[in-house]
């Protein structure tokens, strides 16, 4: 068949195109950038939850401060009633000041939630400086990982151009029949659809044949395959 005696070229050449794939997979999906990206993805959902707290802390605070604000001004305004001899009835006088201590007590109230509230945003403010510095650290960190592969991918690219390119051109050389073959067998074969056979051994599944079933290939005109293993087999 026409490329049989290229055959073993095709073959180093689909594996080392092969490892080059491998490899390319390993790097851009490798364990360290898997790992970092996932350490990235928590830290930045922790910090995003940081986030919406510290948004519901500004919201009650300002909720907070307008009360306060809104329990002062009515407390001054009884105040002034109270001794701006507006009010005589000692009834009505007496309802004032009751009404201002409690104003008083109710603004007291809302100052201590307020000082509760004011803590907690601080607290809120130190939590989220260090988990933006977390996030920034695993950012750097897959950079860094993405950079030192960075080269070695660019070369595998160009590898692989290359390669590819001269398969393309090699398989031109081949019987459509033998090229389906081969394809077949490589996919069944681990990647593997002919083998060199050395010294009556198939370099493929590595299992010596019997003088009887070397003569007969021999003398087997076309294709010649190992009785073990069923792949293409190259006399070298």
């Amino acid at each position: 068949m026409k490329g049989i005696d290229r055959l073993l070229e095709l073959q180093d050449l689909d594996l080392s195109l092969d490892r080059l794939r491998s490899r390319q997979e390993t790097l851009e999906e490798g364990e360290d950038v898997r790992a970092t990206r996932e350490r990235l993805d928590v830290a930045e959902a922790a910090l995003g939850d940081l986030k919406l707290e510290l948004d519901a802390v500004d919201r009650e605070l300002r909720r907070l401060e307008g009360d306060v604000d809104s329990l002062t001004r009515k407390a001054e305004a009884e105040e002034r009633r109270l001794y701006d001899g507006s009010v005589a009835h000692p009834k009505e006088l007496e309802a004032i000041q009751h009404e201002v201590q409690s104003l008083r007590a109710r603004r007291s109230r809302i100052e201590d939630d307020l000082l509760d509230q004011m803590v907690r945003k601080e607290d809120l403010d130190e939590r989220i400086k260090a988990a933006e510095a977390e996030v920034q650290e695993m950012r750097d960190r897959l950079t860094e990982i993405l950079g030192e592969s960075a080269t070695e991918l660019r070369q595998i690219g160009e590898s692989l151009a290359a390669r590819t390119a001269e398969r393309v051109s090699l398989v031109l050389e081949f019987d459509p029949e033998l090229l389906e073959l081969y394809e077949d067998l490589r996919r069944q074969k681990k990647g593997v659809g002919a083998a060199a056979l050395v010294d009556g051994v198939c370099q493929g599944c590595h299992q010596k044949l019997s003088a009887m079933e070397l003569d007969r290939l021999k003398r087997t005109e076309g294709v010649k395959r190992c009785e073990y293993c069923r792949r293409i087999v190259i006399f070298t």
